[in-house]
C-alpha cells in the first residue's frame, strides 16, 4: 500500500519498519484483555505520547489560534496584520478607533475584506467596519457590505443584520455605495429574498437596475432560500444583461442539485467542459455532493473520470467530497481503495477532514494497522491534526490497548489545544474501565462534566457496572446525581443494582428512596433487589417498611420465599407487633381471594415464620385464622404446627398434636419424620427413640436425617448400645450411609473405645461385620497408633472404606491432636494440602485444629506460622484458639523475664 505513498513523493525513509502493531507485539483488534496493555511492553509510553504530542502542537507554534483557518491560504500583508492586531485586543471603545487611525493605514477595498474574512469576533469587525466607512479618500463597495452581511450570517446575528438594514431603508446611508444595492445584499445574504426582491422591484420601477455583483448575490440568496421560480427568473435577467459568468453558473449548478435535478445538472456540467467554457471545482464538486447523498457513486465514477481525462480544472475537493461520502455510507473498502488508487496521483491532494473521517470510519471495523498508516502518512505529507484529529488518535489508541498513551496526551490537552469529543470521552472511559483503572475514569467523566460531556447508554452502564464491583458506592452516587442533573435515567438494571450495592453496604434508606429521586416511583425492582431491601431493613429493626415491601414484592408478581417471610415476621414479633403480623396476613389474603392454593400457601408460610420466630401462639392464631376463613389445612399446615411446638420446646402440646393427627388422618412416614428430628433436636432422645420404634413396627421407614439425628444424639448421650442398633436398622432398609453419619461414627471411634467395645459386645457376624459401617470404620480405624502408620496411604485408605470429605480429614486432625500427636497431624495437613482433591481443602476448622494442637504441646513458634497463613488466606482463627495463644505466649514472656 505505501507504493502509492511513494508515488505522492512521501519521503517514506523516515517510516519506522515494521508497523507499529508488529512493533509493539500488537494483535488487532482486541490487545486489552491484559491489565495495562501488554501492548506497550515493547515501546516506552512517554516516548509515544510525546511523538504524537509534538506533532498536535505544530498547528498551535506554527499558527496562533487567534487567526482563524482563512490564515493557512491567505498571505497577508502589512497593513492587515497590524489592522488584525488593534482588533484581537477585543476592545470595542474609542480606544480601538485611536489605534486604529494611529495606523494611518491606507485602506482600500481588498484590504478591508480580508481584515473582514480574517476575524472571528464580530463586534470589533462591526467596529471596524464603521470606523472605515468613515475615512477619507475610501468608501464602501458591494464586496465590503457582502463580506460583513456573510459575518452577521454565519454569526446567525440575523436581527442586528436586519436592524442594520432597516435603519439603511429609513435614511440615506453615511455610505456612498448605492442604497438599493446595499439592501437587496443585505436582506439576500440574511436569509430574506423576498424583501429582497420587492427592493429590486422598486428599482426597476424608479428605472435603477443592479450590477452584476448584486445579482449574483440575489441569484444565490433565492436558491439558498428554494425559491426557484423567482431564481429562474433573475438568471434570465442576469443572462440578458450579459452578467453571466462562472459565478453564475455555480449558482445555476447548486440550484438543479438542491431541486434533485441531477441528470441536467451532469448534462450541464459536462456540456460546459466540453465546450470550454467557465467549469470550476465548485460546480464539480456540488455536483458529486448531491450525487453522493443519492448513493449514485457509478454515476459520480464516471463523472470524475471524464473530468481526470481532461486535465483542466484541479479536483481534490470533489475526490476529498466523493470519499467523504463513501465513508459516511459504509463503504470503508471503496473509500480506501479510491484513497490509494494510482490513477488519481497528480489530481487528488487529501484534505485534513478527508484523513480524520477515513480514520473515523476504520476505527468503527477496528482497522487499527491502516490507522497508524494513515497517521504516518499525515505526519510526512506535513499536515497539522486538528482536534477532529485529536480527538480520532485518542480513540485508536484506546482500541489498540494502549491507554497509556491516550491518557497522556489527554492530560496534556490544555497544553495542546485538545478538546475531547463526545466519542473521546467515551472510548477513554470504557477503556480505562476495562484496564479495571476505575478512578481514572472517573476522573475524566469528571473533567467531562465540566464541559456538558455525558456519557451515553453503553459508557454510562460500563462505569456504574466498573463502580459497582469496585464497591466505590459514593462515587457511583455522584453519577446518578449527575444523570438526575442532566435528565438522563439510569436503566433497570443499573438502579437495582445501586439498590443492591447501599442495601449490602447498610445503606438501605438510600436504596429504598432512589426510585422516588430518579422520578421513577414505579420502577420494576427484580425479585433479589426486594430481598436485599427487606433483610436491610430487618436488620435495622424497621420491620414496619420491611412488611410493606413484602406486600409491595407480592403485589409486583415476585414470589416471596420462605426464609423471606421468616425474617420480617421474625423482626416484626421482635419489636413486639404481633398484631401487625394479623394485619400483614390479612392484606396478603385479600389480594389472593380467587386462588385457594395460593392462600394455602401464604397461611403456610406466616404458620412457619411464627413457628420460626418461636411464637407457637401466634401460629396457632394464623391457623384458627385458616380455619374461620373457609379454608382446609392440608397435612404440610399440620406439619408446619407440629414444627413451630418443636421448635419453640413445647413437648407435650407438640405430642398430643402428633397423636392427635395420627388419630385423624392415616400416620406418615413425613409426620414420624418431623416428631423425631424434633424430639432429637430438643434433646429428648428417649421419647424420639420410642416413636422410632413405633414407626418401625408399622412398618415405615424414617428418613436419612431421623437415623443421622437419632445416631448423633445416641453417640452424645454413649448410648452405643442403641447406637448399633439403630445403624443396623438402617442398613437393613439397604440405603447407603451418608457421609454424616459416617463422620460421627469416626468421630466416636476415635474419640474412645467404647463404641468398638458395644459393636464387639453385639456379637455381629464375623463374615458379615466387614460389610457393615462400623466393620468398615474399625477395620479402617481400630486405634489412633494405627492410624499414625496408614498416613502416607491414608487418602486411599479413606476412599476404601468411606466416602470422605473436608469433614472426615478434620475429624481425624481433631483426634491426632486431642491424642497428643501432633507430628501426625501436622504430616497429614501437608498430605491434605499436597493431595487434597476439591472439596478436601484445608479450610478454616482444619487451620484452627493445627493451630490449637500446637499451642496445647507449646510449639508457639510453628503455631505462629500456622496463624499467619490463616491470615493470608482470610482465615481466622477461634476465640479459644487465640485465648490459648495469648496465654502461652504471655507465660512465655514471663519465664523469660
Amino acid at each position: 500500500m505505501f507504493s502509492a505513498y511513494t508515488r505522492r513523493g512521501l519521503l517514506l525513509k523516515t517510516r519506522t519498519p515494521p508497523s507499529i502493531f508488529r512493533a509493539l507485539s500488537l494483535s488487532p483488534p482486541s490487545p486489552l484483555r491484559s491489565p495495562h496493555g501488554q501492548a506497550l511492553s515493547l515501546v516506552n509510553v512517554k516516548d509515544v505520547a510525546s511523538s504524537f504530542k509534538d506533532w498536535f502542537l505544530e498547528r498551535r507554534r506554527r499558527y496562533p489560534p487567534s487567526l482563524t483557518h482563512e490564515t493557512l491560504t491567505l498571505t497577508l500583508n502589512h497593513d492587515v496584520q497590524r489592522i488584525c492586531e488593534v482588533l484581537s485586543r477585543g476592545d470595542c471603545g474609542s480606544e480601538t478607533e485611536a489605534a486604529l487611525s494611529d495606523l494611518h493605514v491606507r485602506l482600500t477595498d481588498e484590504c478591508v475584506v480580508r481584515v473582514l474574512k480574517l476575524q472571528k469576533d464580530v463586534l470589533p469587525s462591526l467596529k471596524f467596519f464603521d470606523w472605515a466607512g468613515r475615512q477619507a479618500g475610501y468608501r464602501h463597495t458591494g464586496a465590503a457590505f457582502h463580506a460583513i452581511f456573510k459575518m452577521l450570517s454565519r454569526a446567525k446575528l440575523m436581527t442586528v443584520m436586519l436592524d442594520w438594514l432597516e435603519t439603511f431603508t429609513k435614511q440615506r446611508s453615511v455610505y456612498t455605495f448605492r442604497l438599493h444595492d446595499t439592501l437587496v445584499i443585505g436582506y439576500a445574504v440574511a436569509g430574506k429574498p423576498e424583501i429582497a426582491l420587492q427592493i429590486f422591484g422598486k428599482m426597476r420601477f424608479q428605472g435603477l437596475d443592479l450590477d452584476g455583483f448584486a445579482y449574483n448575490v440575489l441569484l444565490n440568496g433565492l436558491v439558498e432560500d428554494n425559491c426557484f421560480d423567482a431564481e429562474d427568473i433573475i438568471a434570465k435577467q442576469i443572462e440578458m444583461r450579459g452578467f453571466r459568468n462562472g459565478i453564475t453558473f455555480c449558482i445555476s449548478m447548486k440550484s438543479l442539485c438542491k431541486q434533485n435535478r441531477l441528470d441536467e445538472a451532469m448534462n450541464l456540467l459536462l456540456e460546459l467542459l466540453r465546450n470550454g467554457n467557465d467549469v470550476n471545482e465548485y460546480m464539480l464538486t456540488i455536483t458529486v455532493d448531491a450525487l453522493c447523498r443519492q448513493r449514485r457513486f457509478v454515476e459520480v465514477e464516471g463523472l470524475m473520470e471524464e473530468f481526470r481525462d481532461s486535465g483542466k480544472i484541479s479536483m481534490s475537493n470533489a475526490y476529498n467530497t466523493w470519499i467523504t461520502h463513501l465513508v459516511e455510507t459504509g463503504s470503508i473498502d471503496s473509500a480506501m481503495e479510491l484513497f490509494h488508487d494510482e490513477k488519481n496521483v497528480g489530481f487528488f491532494s487529501p484534505w485534513l477532514r478527508c484523513y480524520t473521517v477515513l480514520i473515523t470510519g476504520l476505527l468503527r471495523k477496528d482497522r487499527l494497522e491502516e490507522i497508524y498508516d494513515l497517521l504516518v502518512e499525515m505526519r510526512l505529507r506535513g499536515i497539522f491534526a486538528d482536534r477532529n484529529t485529536m480527538n480520532a488518535t485518542v480513540c485508536f489508541f484506546c482500541k489498540a490497548g494502549m491507554v497509556d498513551v491516550a491518557i497522556e496526551l489527554y492530560n496534556d490537552r490544555l497544553e495542546m489545544g485538545f478538546c475531547p469529543s463526545y466519542l473521546a470521552y467515551n472510548s477513554l472511559i470504557n477503556a480505562l474501565c476495562r484496564d479495571w483503572r476505575v478512578d481514572e475514569a472517573f476522573r475524566v467523566l469528571e473533567d467531562g462534566l465540566q464541559g456538558n460531556y455525558f456519557p451515553g447508554k453503553k459508557t454510562f452502564f460500563i462505569l456504574a457496572d466498573a463502580l459497582y464491583r469496585s464497591g466505590d458506592l459514593d462515587k457511583m452516587g455522584k453519577l446518578v446525581d449527575a444523570a438526575i442533573e442532566r435528565n438522563f435515567l439510569p436503566s433497570n438494571a443499573i438502579c437495582v443494582r445501586y439498590i443492591s450495592a447501599l442495601c449490602k453496604a447498610g445503606r438501605v434508606d438510600e436504596g429504598y428512596l432512589l426510585p422516588a429521586k430518579l422520578n421513577k416511583p414505579d420502577m420494576f425492582l427484580r425479585r433479589s433487589t426486594y430481598f436485599d431491601l427487606i433483610y436491610g431493613f430487618c436488620e435495622k429493626k424497621r420491620g414496619d417498611i420491611a412488611s410493606r415491601l413484602l406486600l409491595e414484592m407480592r403485589e409486583n408478581g415476585h414470589s416471596p420465599s420462605r426464609s423471606l417471610y421468616r425474617v420480617v415476621i421474625s423482626c416484626l414479633c421482635d419489636m413486639g407487633h404481633i398484631e401487625q403480623v394479623l394485619n400483614l396476613l390479612e392484606m396478603h389474603v385479600n389480594g389472593n381471594l380467587s386462588d385457594s392454593e395460593v392462600e394455602n400457601e401464604i397461611y403456610n408460610h406466616f404458620i412457619d415464620a411464627a413457628g420460626h420466630a418461636g411464637q407457637p401462639e401466634l401460629a396457632r392464631k394464623v391457623f384458627e385464622k385458616m380455619v374461620e376463613d373457609g379454608l382446609r389445612p392440608n397435612i404440610h399446615t399440620n406439619i408446619l404446627m407440629l414444627h413451630s411446638y418443636l421448635k419453640s420446646k413445647r413437648i407435650v402440646t407438640a405430642l398430643n398434636s402428633f397423636r392427635e393427627l395420627c388419630e385423624c388422618l392415616e400416620p406418615s412416614t413425613k409426620l414420624y419424620n418431623v416428631i423425631i428430628v424434633g424430639l432429637c433436636r430438643a434433646d429428648k432422645t428417649e421419647l424420639a427413640l420410642a416413636l422410632w420404634r413405633d414407626a418401625r413396627e408399622r412398618g415405615l421407614i424414617p428418613s436419612l436425617t431421623c437415623y443421622e439425628e437419632l445416631v448423633h444424639m445416641l453417640c452424645c448421650s454413649e448410648n452405643y448400645e442403641m447406637v448399633i442398633k439403630v445403624v443396623k436398622d438402617f442398613e437393613e432398609t439397604g440405603r447407603h450411609v451418608s457421609i454424616y453419619m459416617y463422620n460421627i461414627l469416626l468421630c466416636h471411634i476415635l474419640k474412645s473405645q467404647e463404641l468398638i467395645k458395644a459393636w464387639l459386645r453385639s456379637g455381629v457376624d464375623g463374615s458379615q461385620s466387614g460389610n457393615s459401617v462400623l466393620g468398615r470404620l474399625v477395620g479402617a480405624f481400630p486405634n489412633i497408633q494405627s492410624l499414625e502408620d496408614h498416613l502416607q496411604n491414608f487418602e486411599e485408605l479413606i476412599e476404601r472404606r468411606i466416602h470422605a470429605n473436608i469433614v472426615t480429614y478434620n475429624v481425624v486432625l481433631r483426634s491426632l491432636c486431642k491424642a497428643g500427636r501432633v507430628e501426625a497431624a501436622c504430616t497429614l495437613f501437608s498430605i491434605m494440602c499436597r493431595n487434597g482433591k476439591k472439596g478436601c481443602e484445608p479450610n478454616p476448622w482444619t487451620y484452627d485444629i493445627v493451630v490449637h494442637g500446637l499451642c496445647k504441646v507449646g510449639r508457639l513458634r510453628d503455631a505462629k506460622f500456622f496463624m499467619e497463613k490463616m491470615f493470608e488466606m482470610n482465615f481466622y482463627p477461634t476465640k479459644g484458639t487465640i485465648d490459648l495463644y495469648r496465654f502461652l505466649a504471655t507465660r512465655g514472656q514471663r519465664v523469660q523475664q
